[in-house]
């Protein structure tokens, strides 16, 4: 890609080894005028930020106040090609289908390079059923003696409808995307679960569910517990559950294979 237009790039790097990165991402990337890494939805493994710099260039970390804010990008972006480069697929979370409308509604063209979400990784990886899927949470850490339960009662929900639950764990203690990003454990994630269950009054003493380290990278690692096997693994740097619905007998097959 030699010749590329001005206005705002939205470019996955995919789910965080830039191994797979694709060469449209790496081709757009590359001819930007500008590249921000957007540092506060999604996470580089440890050791990738430099390859990335070996791969694509220089670029600067945008965190949440200059995505939010966009004034800078969309300034830059009126007269060059701007990249803002974002682990996984650009698309996957609202943040940046919301800065795509914003950019739009500016006049500013935003362009979309795609890459491998973690949806996809999981949902395959782990060997559930993608249609079996029901909507995704993120589960947010506590702040003080605050509590979010609307992540477990979404779970509940897809639940009761036979349907699992890709739950991804909050990155961000402070909540204001601003500070180094501090990925949630498994200890603190099924914490949290309990909290959540015991506070609406749920047991979830019996559950099984799926803990994935490390997707998309040589190291990944899934396995398949109660709650009690999860909450004692440290192993891995970012993690995600998939809380498991009502299984069919390949299902279950797929996933005896983790325990």
């Amino acid at each position: 890609m030699t010749n590329i237009e001005s206005g705002l790039w939205l470019i996955g790097l995919g789910p965080g080894d830039l191994s797979a990165m694709t060469t449209a991402s790496i081709d757009a990337a590359k001819s930007c005028d500008y590249r921000f890494l957007e540092g506060y939805t999604a996470l580089l493994p440890t050791g990738e930020e430099q390859k990335l710099v070996e791969i694509v260039g220089e670029y600067e970390l945008l965190m949440r106040p200059g995505v939010e804010n966009p004034n800078q990008l969309f300034e830059l972006a009126k007269e060059n090609a701007v990249a803002l480069m974002i682990v996984g697929d650009p698309l996957q979370a609202t943040t940046h289908v919301d800065l795509q409308l914003r950019a739009e509604a500016a006049g500013i063209n935003c362009y979309v390079i795609h890459g491998i979400s973690i949806t996809t990784i999981v949902t395959g990886a782990v060997g559930l059923q993608s249609y079996r899927f029901g909507r995704q949470v993120t589960l947010a850490y506590p702040y003080g003696d605050y509590l979010a339960t609307s992540p477990f009662e979404l779970i509940l929900e897809n639940l009761q409808r036979d349907l699992h639950t890709l739950v991804l764990l909050d990155l961000d203690p402070t909540g204001m995307g601003v500070d180094e990003q501090k990925p949630m454990n498994p200890a603190m994630a099924v914490d949290i679960l309990r909290r959540s269950a015991d506070k609406i009054g749920e047991n979830i003493d019996l559950w099984k569910i799926v803990l994935c380290s490390d997707m998309g990278r040589l190291e990944q690692r899934i396995f398949y517990g109660t709650l009690d096997d999860v909450q004692s693994i440290n192993e891995g740097s970012i993690h995600c559950l998939v809380i498991p619905g009502r299984l069919d007998e390949l299902e279950g097959e797929a996933l005896a294979r983790w325990n």
